[in-house]
């Protein structure tokens, strides 16, 4: 079915509030076209862009984009060493891009062990479209669940020692509060390309209602008409949160 089509059926009250994204498949997807890794991380950078105007046409408030993970560092000297100048590259390139669509960029992880170029053009980013309302791109940037669970338990655990917080006081929402994402809706809709059925250490937390869509297209290949798939299948499904059918459709 064509791109247009697709749009046309997606039901615009019933649209996920966030999506969330694992851009996956970037190095088989150069190894296939007989190119090195880092091509298909350029050309990943397409997709971004498809993905991110779609959504933002659609009138999808939240995307967030696992753009490099805590154990993306275990890979090869180059390979990060190139990640990192595209992701500068690329943010300096999109700000015109983003503050054009209305688009605020935020970031989580642990930032401030990225490199310092790579900081100060994304804080450059963040602080230059942050008066934007249309949609709010989240880059996930050295991210990993695990590591957000636990400096949320440091936070409250220090406030607790601090008397500032009564023990019995935690609750889901606190907890919440202090995780990377607190004021952001939990994802509705989690896609990974490339054929890989797993999450990856990625908002642990924040997917526990999450539907779940994988795809084996790699993500260079990624386009609208993709997301579109995506979406009208999270339209079909019926999410229950733990009730019967029967609740759901009262």
């Amino acid at each position: 079915m064509r791109e247009q089509e697709l749009k046309s059926q997606i039901k615009l009250d019933k649209l996920p509030q966030h999506i969330a994204v694992i851009m996956d498949g970037n190095g088989r997807w150069a190894k296939q076209q007989g190119k090195p890794r880092v091509f298909g991380h350029r050309n990943g950078v397409e997709s971004v862009r498809q993905v991110t105007e779609a959504c933002a046409e659609l009138g999808v408030p939240y995307l967030t984009l696992y753009a490099f993970s805590t154990e993306n560092w275990g890979r090869p000297r180059t390979e990060v060493d190139a990640l990192m100048s595209l992701l500068v590259e690329t943010i300096k390139q999109e700000i015109e891009t983003l503050n054009k669509n209305n688009i605020r960029l935020q970031a989580i992880g642990d930032l401030k062990a990225l490199p310092p170029s790579t900081c100060e053009a994304l804080q450059f980013g963040i602080d230059n479209t942050a008066n934007n309302d249309r949609m709010t791109l989240v880059l996930a940037l050295n991210y990993s669940a695990r590591w957000e669970i636990t400096q949320a338990a440091r936070t409250l655990a220090r406030q607790v020692h601090s008397g500032a917080l009564e023990p019995e006081a935690i609750d889901e929402q606190v907890f919440a509060g202090a995780l990377t994402t607190a004021g952001m809706p939990d994802p509705e809709l989690l896609i990974r390309t490339s054929g890989e059925l797993r999450i990856s250490n990625f908002l642990l937390w924040q997917l526990a209602y999450t539907e779940l869509y994988f795809t084996k297209v790699f993500w260079p290949e990624f386009r609208k008409k993709h997301l579109y798939e995506a979406i009208l299948d999270f339209q079909r499904r019926e999410r229950r949160f733990g009730k019967i059918s029967e609740q759901i459709s009262q």
